[in-house]
């Protein structure tokens, strides 16, 4: 009856006990940060009545971000690369493992029971020395059933730290799988307009062939008119050449471009072709971009980061944790008997329960340097998730400033490649009119089609700096969506 009212006694400390938790309480670290971008959005933002630059309303961002740009076939890759693509499959068997470890961590606030039925017979050797000699027997056999619990007492909240730390850490790995999904989609969305930008190169370059083509011709029966030199047509033969190497080169591009889809969306480059569409139209969409304070509920990377931290902070409380006792409830029963058939007998029953409390009382410093070592790793998680949001901040200035920036400089370019046409058709007439030599064409031909590359260019990378736009702002992903686990 004693023992059984100092176990309960035990058991109720512990109970008491478990409710103690060593180490520091996570507080969520601070990170520097104006009250508003300093970039301000282009006009075109500006000018939608649906945009607002602080609180972004009900067009904001949501899953399926790609949509915005209008492209039903980009609209296609991307829901292709949500299924197959081969690096977001592994991100999510790396949460699936995370989410699994957090059932490992938790099956110890729970005891453990165990059993290892025997049946043994032995024989001992008469000729081995017995003290006295009449204790001497020829051998002996039993049968046992043991059932055995163990179970460690959470005195100072280090299996629940454990717990919390494979939580925060499957939370963070959830994050990283949308960091992953989010990053992906982004890269395909990027190098699907850089196709479309080479078939608009492309598209330009034949016309620029046939155009240069035209005036070969033009000069040959100028030639032979004797109208114009020999010299005329070894320059507009010259002028064509390089065009058709530049229609040549850019087919480089957009097979590699092409290849890169491929293996985005999980198919070989062998079985994969996009088809030829130089008049695609990209459509620039208005991104809602918030303050600098949402950036941290918005961005995956910044959330698996501070996930991080809480699971950092709680490594030093375990890491504590082993500073102090720890108390185990073991208790062991079953049947022992000499036969299978008085095995199961009452009087054959066995039992044993009590507490073991141990104590390491040296270790040379290996618990202590255990503890700095999680400090030291607190503070450098701490350090990278500051340095994450001052890059997804960067990220944004820096594609607020590109938008703005290539918004103006689309106009001066369309100004500037109309003057370029203009001149070219200027020159043309003088040349035909004999009025100047081809040298005058040549330059104006190389000028116009500079500047229309350059058109093509521009509006590549104002739809190149929206997708950035859309990654640095997170997608339409925040903080609720991560798994409550």
């Amino acid at each position: 009856m004693r023992q059984h009212i100092a176990l309960a006694s035990v058991c109720s400390l512990g109970v008491l006990l478990s409710g103690c938790m060593v180490g520091p309480k996570y507080v969520k670290p601070t990170v520097p940060m104006a009250p508003a971008f300093k970039e301000e959005a282009p006009e075109s933002f500006k000018e939608s009545g649906g945009w607002k630059p602080a609180q972004p309303g009900d067009q904001a961002l949501r899953g399926k971000w790609w949509e915005i740009f209008g492209d039903s076939q980009l609209n296609a890759l991307e829901e292709e690369l949500t299924a197959s693509n081969q690096n977001l499959k592994i991100s999510e068997a790396r949460f699936r493992q995370a989410r699994a470890m957090i059932r490992f961590n938790r099956s110890a606030e729970f005891p453990t029971i165990s059993t290892s039925p025997s049946v043994v017979s032995e024989r001992d050797s008469p000729n081995q020395p017995y003290f006295p000699p009449q204790y001497a027997n020829n051998g002996t056999g039993n049968f046992t059933l043991p059932f055995d619990l163990s179970y460690e007492v959470d005195l100072w909240g280090r299996v629940r730290r454990t717990v919390s730390a494979s939580r925060e850490e499957a939370q963070a790995s959830a994050a990283d799988l949308q960091t992953a999904s989010l990053s992906l989609h982004a890269e395909l969305a990027a190098d699907y307009f850089e196709l479309r930008s080479a078939d608009a190169q492309k598209q330009l370059l034949d016309d620029t062939v046939k155009a240069y083509t035209d005036a070969l011709t033009l000069t040959q029966n100028r030639f032979n008119n004797g109208a114009s030199p020999k010299s005329d047509v070894a320059q507009a033969q010259t002028q064509l050449d390089g065009a058709q190497v530049e229609d040549t080169d850019v087919t480089v591009m957009r097979a590699q471009y092409e290849h890169a889809i491929a293996t985005l969306i999980g198919k070989p480059p062998a079985s994969f072709s996009i088809g030829f569409a130089p008049q695609t139209p990209l459509r620039l969409p208005v991104i809602p971009v918030g303050l600098p304070a949402s950036l941290l509920e918005r961005r995956p990377d910044i959330s698996a980061g501070e996930r991080r931290v809480a699971e950092a902070n709680d490594q030093i409380g375990i890491a504590r944790a082993a500073f102090y006792p720890t108390l185990t409830i073991g208790a062991a029963a079953g049947f022992e008997g000499t036969t299978i058939a008085n095995v199961f007998n009452w009087p054959s029953r066995i039992w044993a329960v009590g507490p073991q409390l141990s104590q390491t009382l040296y270790d040379a410093g290996r618990r202590r340097s255990v503890s700095e070592s999680a400090t030291a790793n607190y503070d450098g998680t701490v350090a990278s998730y500051r340095q994450t949001a001052l890059t997804a901040f960067q990220e944004v200035e820096d594609n607020l400033a590109a938008l703005r920036i290539l918004e103006h400089e689309a106009q001066q370019q369309q100004d500037s490649t109309a003057s370029a046409a203009e001149a070219l058709q200027l020159f043309t007439n003088r040349y035909r009119g004999g009025v100047d030599n081809y040298l005058q064409v040549i330059t104006a031909q190389t000028v116009l089609l500079t500047n229309e590359r350059n058109d093509i260019d521009i509006q590549r990378r104002r739809i190149d700096a929206s997708v950035l736009l859309v990654k640095a702002v997170g997608g339409g992903w925040d903080t609720t969506q991560l798994p409550k686990l």
